[in-house]
Formats: C-alpha cells, sequence, structure tokens
C-alpha cells in the first residue's frame, strides 16, 4: 500500500452537502425529476449529467439507466487499458505490471456489474441476500477501480499511461459512485442502510471442523466424504510425489470450472511441506477448499514485493478470486522482510471466502483483504505497518494479530482500512480477538515502537474493535492519522467492550470519526450475522462461528 494518500478529493464543504442534504421521503416508485433523484448521491452535479435529461422516471429506472451506463463505461476502459498493454514496447516494467492489474480489475468490473445489471431488471423488490449482494458487487467495483488507480499512482515511470488515463478513470468512478449511490436509495430497504441487528438470539454455528482431530480432516480430505460438507472431488498435493500433484498451483488448475453454491467443493488436500510458490486461484475456480497439516506444516512461501517491482496487489504469495473459498489448517507466508516495504502474503477478492485456523506471516502489508465478503476465525496474523488493509466486508473472530518488531523509526499499525464510498457496505471488524506483541518485539522492550490499532487509508475508512484483549503494546492515543486531518471526520472507528490493558479508552484521540460504543444494538451493527450475513453462506463451509455478539 503507497506509504501516503495525497487526494484529499472532496473539499470539506462539498462533503457536507451531500452527507447532510435533505432526504426525499419519496417512495422508490414515485416518478422524480433526474435533479431530485441526483439530489442525494455522492456528486449530484455528475448526476445529472448521466441521468437522461428528458422525462420524469423513478428511483428503480434511474438506478437501471446508470448500472447500465457503468456496464458501457467498464468495457470501454477495458479497450483504453488493453491499447496501452498493445504499445507496451515503449512502456517500462512497472507502468507494464500497474496495467496489468488493472486489465483484471477491469474484467472484474464487466463481470460484477453484467451480475448486478441482470438481478437489478428482474424486480424492484430485492431481500437479503440479493441486496446484499448486489451492494457487494456494486461497492467491490468502486474497490477495483480505485485499485487500478492506486497501481498507476505508485509508478512513477507509469506517469505517461497515468496522465492519459486520469479522467476516463476518474470519471468511471464518479459514474460507478452515482450507481452505488442510487442503488441504495432505490433497493436497500431502510432498515437495512443501518445493518440494524437481528431479534434473534446469536446463533453458533458448528460444523466439520468445530470438534474434530486433524486426522478427520485429513480422511475427509482424501476420501472426498463428510457429513457437514458437500465434496465434488478430493486430491492431494505431496513435493514427495505421493500425491496427484506436487504443487499447490497445479491442483488449483485442476479444478472443475465455475462450480455452483450448491454443487459442492473441489478439495486440495495440501500434505506438510515448505511449497515456494506464487499461487492465484482465478476468479472461474469456485468453490475450492484446501486443507493442510497445520500451522507452520503447511507452508506455501514467496518473496514478492513493492521494492523489488511487484505492484501491492501482484506481490501476493497465495491470491484467490474464486467464490466460495475456503482455507484450513495452512501458513501463507511473505519473507520479503521490513526493509522490501509492502510485500503481501495473501490477497483475497473472493466472495464468500473464509479461513480457518490459517496464518498469515509477512511484515508490512501482510494480509490483504481487498474486497467482498470474508470470513476469518482461529487465525493468527503477524505484521508491522497497515498488516491488515483492504475494503472488504469481513470479519475476525477468535484470532490474533501479532504486532512485530518493525525497522528503525517504523511504527505498527494494525489496520488500513480502505473505504472509499459512503455507500460502500465494507469495514474491518475484528470481533473476540488478541492484539499483542509478537515474540521478536517482546524480546525487544528496549526499542522504541509506537503500536496503533490503524490508520485511515481512505476518506471513509471504517474499523470495529470489539470483545477483543489488546495488550498493553497499544498506545493510549489508540490510532494514528494517516496524513494530517486526512478523513478524520468521514471515517468510522469504534472500539466496545474490549479487554486488557491497552483497551482504556480514556485517552484515545477525539476525532469526529471515533467512538466508544456503549449500546449493544450498535455493536450489533457489525457482527457475521449483520456486516457479512453470515448465517446465509457460512454454514456448508464446516467452519465454526458465532453469528452475533459474543
Amino acid at each position: 500500500m503507497a506509504a501516503f494518500h495525497s487526494a484529499k478529493t472532496l473539499s470539506f464543504f462539498l462533503l457536507l452537502s451531500f452527507l447532510f442534504m435533505a432526504r426525499s421521503d419519496s417512495p422508490p416508485a414515485t416518478p422524480v425529476p433526474p435533479s431530485t433523484a441526483c439530489n442525494e448521491t455522492t456528486d449530484p452535479t455528475f448526476c445529472r449529467s448521466v441521468l437522461p435529461a428528458n422525462g420524469t422516471n423513478n428511483l428503480y429506472t434511474y438506478g437501471r439507466f446508470s448500472a447500465a451506463r457503468s456496464l458501457t463505461n467498464a468495457n470501454k476502459f477495458l479497450g483504453l487499458v488493453n491499447r496501452y498493454l498493445a504499445r507496451q514496447s515503449g512502456l517500462s516494467a512497472g507502468a507494464i505490471a500497474a496495467l496489468q492489474d488493472c486489465q483484471l480489475l477491469s474484467g472484474l468490473n464487466i463481470d460484477f456489474l453484467s451480475a448486478a445489471g441482470a438481478t437489478l431488471n428482474t424486480t424492484n423488490t430485492l431481500l437479503d441476500p440479493q441486496a446484499e449482494d448486489v451492494q457487494t458487487l456494486l461497492s467491490a467495483i468502486l474497490t477495483n477501480q480505485q485499485t487500478c488507480a492506486d497501481g498507476l499512482q505508485a509508478t512513477a515511470s507509469a506517469w505517461s499511461v497515468r496522465n492519459g488515463l486520469a479522467v476516463p478513470m476518474a470519471n468511471s468512478t464518479k459514474l460507478y459512485s452515482i450507481s452505488l449511490s442510487l442503488f441504495t436509495r432505490a433497493w436497500v430497504p431502510p432498515r437495512h442502510k443501518g445493518k440494524k441487528p437481528s431479534t434473534k438470539p446469536p446463533r453458533h454455528g458448528r460444523g466439520l471442523f468445530d470438534a474434530t482431530d486433524d486426522e478427520m480432516v485429513r480422511r475427509m480430505a482424501v476420501e472426498g466424504t463428510a457429513a457437514a460438507v458437500s465434496v465434488v472431488r478430493a486430491v492431494t498435493v505431496d513435493p514427495s510425489g505421493a500425491g496427484n500433484y506436487t504443487t499447490v498451483g497445479a491442483a488449483v488448475t485442476a479444478a472443475p470450472t465455475n462450480l455452483g453454491a450448491t454443487s459442492g467443493y473441489f478439495v486440495i488436500y495440501v500434505a506438510a511441506g515448505v511449497y515456494e510458490e506464487n499461487v492465484v486461484v482465478p476468479k472461474n475456480k469456485k468453490y475450492v477448499m484446501m486443507i493442510g497439516d497445520g500451522i507452520g506444516q503447511t507452508v506455501i512461501t514467496g518473496n514478492r514485493s513493492v521494492v523489488d517491482g511487484w505492484t501491492t496487489f501482484n506481490s501476493a504469495t497465495f491470491a484467490v478470486l474464486g467464490q466460495g473459498f475456503v482455507a484450513v489448517n495452512m501458513t501463507f507466508r511473505n519473507t520479503a522482510g521490513p526493509a522490501k516495504h509492502q510485500a503481501v502474503a495473501l490477497r483475497c477478492g473472493a466472495d464468500l471466502s473464509t479461513f480457518y485456523q490459517c496464518s498469515f506471516e509477512g511484515y508490512q502489508d501482510t494480509l490483504y483483504t481487498h474486497s467482498l465478503r470474508q470470513f476469518y476465525r482461529a487465525c493468527d496474523i503477524y505484521g508491522t505497518v497497515d498488516y491488515v488493509f483492504g475494503n472488504a466486508a469481513v470479519v475476525f473472530q477468535d484470532c490474533t494479530l501479532h504486532n512485530r518488531l518493525p525497522m528503525a523509526g517504523q511504527s505498527n499499525t494494525v489496520t488500513a482500512q480502505g473505504r472509499g464510498d459512503p455507500n460502500q457496505n465494507t469495514g474491518t471488524i475484528i470481533q473476540g480477538c488478541s492484539i499483542v506483541a509478537a515474540p521478536e518485539l517482546a524480546a525487544n522492550s528496549a526499542f522504541a515502537t509506537t503500536n496503533y490499532l490503524g490508520r485511515p487509508w481512505k476518506l471513509y475508512s471504517r474499523t470495529v474493535i470489539m470483545q477483543s484483549f489488546l495488550a498493553g503494546i497499544v498506545d493510549p492515543v489508540g490510532w494514528m492519522p494517516w496524513d494530517g486531518d486526512f478523513a478524520l471526520s468521514t471515517l468510522y472507528y469504534a472500539e466496545y467492550d474490549n479487554s486488557g490493558p491497552g483497551s482504556d479508552t480514556s485517552r484515545r484521540v477525539n476525532w469526529p470519526g471515533y467512538h466508544v460504543l456503549n449500546s449493544t444494538v450498535d455493536a450489533a451493527n457489525f457482527t457475521v450475522g449483520n456486516m457479512v450475513l453470515g448465517d446465509f453462506w457460512l454454514p456448508q463451509t464446516g467452519v465454526p462461528f458465532t453469528t452475533g455478539l459474543i
């Protein structure tokens, strides 16, 4: 992730104008002029230039129209990126790498807009999980576009490409934001805009991995049978040659394409060993379940970093895009070290993805929770600067976050959340976890390291830490600014019912966007059941979870 975010793209006064503009009382099906429909979007002036000027329609029609325009725009933007790549002989390696990221992300945006449009064209009424599905896709489109922009911005040698794409990229971002705004007004019921919690008692999901020993897990992986999880096929990766494959990448390639949610998992059992490879689970490899022999036993490791010429996005040792991915009993590692700055161990942009009893080891930018909906249970995360970052809707439950020893002069920041639009349903939630010193930090108590819970990477950064243990390493102010007063009024940072010597909130930052929650109703907005609608999809993973407050 870039060291500093220079863009304060919205003036404070423009920000106030759209945050506090009076809401219309008209229901979504009531015809309104386009100027009225645009009033509560993130850029009313741009919105009015997009919607048809003649005729009066309702919010549903405007929402469908903007989504269709967004799809057309996404195709045009991909074509522009492809044209730059076709002339890559005149481009630097850094520029090509950034453009390749944009190419991948633009292709995903086309997929997401096509899926969202198909849903919106069928009905004016969307119930959960459909409404949440579409909002998730439209949120991810903005994240993808921002990632493309960040990659080009971070590559000094890409200035000519950056200049050529600057206006199309800015217009794309504004258009996608308008589509998300209009969707939220028309299709998201008011009670869901604030994620009002369910009145049902908390559910504790129990599955295959909740009370079974490792031998049962291995038998399930090898034999392809389990009472709690449906399995299409199971294969084994073993570096000795005793299995079906000797590399993890080869097993992923062998997975069937586009499995459905009800088809069952393609299970890959990865035997103990150290696998030095960079693995990508592409978007068409859906519902892959990867099971190892345990943390520190089954290890996938790499050493890509920004210093060595990779983009942050593509520095990941393990990257997953395929929906429904599950990983159990594995370690994902990046050994580039603190001097190489951004170096990702795992990047996840897979919707409905789950990680259980896994570890993620790196320094700066260890775990890139890039986009869509994710859940982590009983995992260990090690790092220094912004080591849990991204813009997914993600919940960490029963995990331990280990602050490592950084370079001299660096501070540790656990999170750097990247929500860039007020209508995105994203945020980083840390529930029932522990934030502690890793052994090397604890052993060097004389080394002056300041430890913060997070800092705001983007304008609407949202992070909630609740019901967790905070060790004494956490600085009393709790949170670190990114750059001056950037995002301090627009972020949403909250703490609720934490314990430990680092949990005292009496000396915390006094930012307008920081909150100490005292209400279970407010805190329940950020649980598994509300933040990622886990009741709809986590049971089939076999991973234990608590849907409400602990």
